[in-house]
């Protein structure tokens, strides 16, 4: 009889788990596969639909620092933050305050800026230049107050 009844759990058991087991290793092998977030689509702006070389730089701004206004021409910027918090300021278009996961395009021959207003953290930057004409300079620094 004893011998019957732990027959008889196992089954159970067996019966009630089985079903799960597929979910469980889908689960699992989804934590592992690759996940690809579309963070921005833009079409190219200010450079004639062309891109001649892409460029994805880092750029670190410790607390109170700011880049010089600049514009990089014949290339279009992205700029994605990954930690802290900063300010890009767009001729014409005024500030934009971005924190982790912010993103914004930055149309080419367009004069711009980023600082970081913090005090005490710094901020860490993904920025992509796409290039249409790899024989102008990269970067033209602007006499502008920051």
């Amino acid at each position: 009889m004893t011998v019957i009844r732990r027959r008889f759990l196992r089954i159970a058991g067996a019966t009630v788990a089985l079903p799960v087991i597929p979910r469980i290793c889908n689960a699992q092998l989804s934590q592992r596969a690759p996940k690809l977030t579309t963070l921005l689509r833009a079409d190219l702006r200010g450079q004639d639909q062309m891109v001649q070389e892409t460029m994805v730089n880092s750029l670190e701004l410790g607390p109170g620092v700011s880049a010089p206004w600049h514009m990089h021409p014949g290339a279009q910027e992205i700029v994605f933050v990954l930690d802290g918090e900063i300010i890009v300021e767009v001729e014409g278009e005024g500030s934009k305050e971005l924190g982790p996961g912010g993103i914004t395009l930055i149309a080419a021959e367009t004069p711009h800026l980023v600082r970081n207003d913090s005090a005490t953290t710094a901020a860490r930057t993904l920025i992509v230049h796409s290039r249409a004409d790899k024989q102008k300079p990269f970067l033209v620094v602007l006499n502008k107050p920051t």
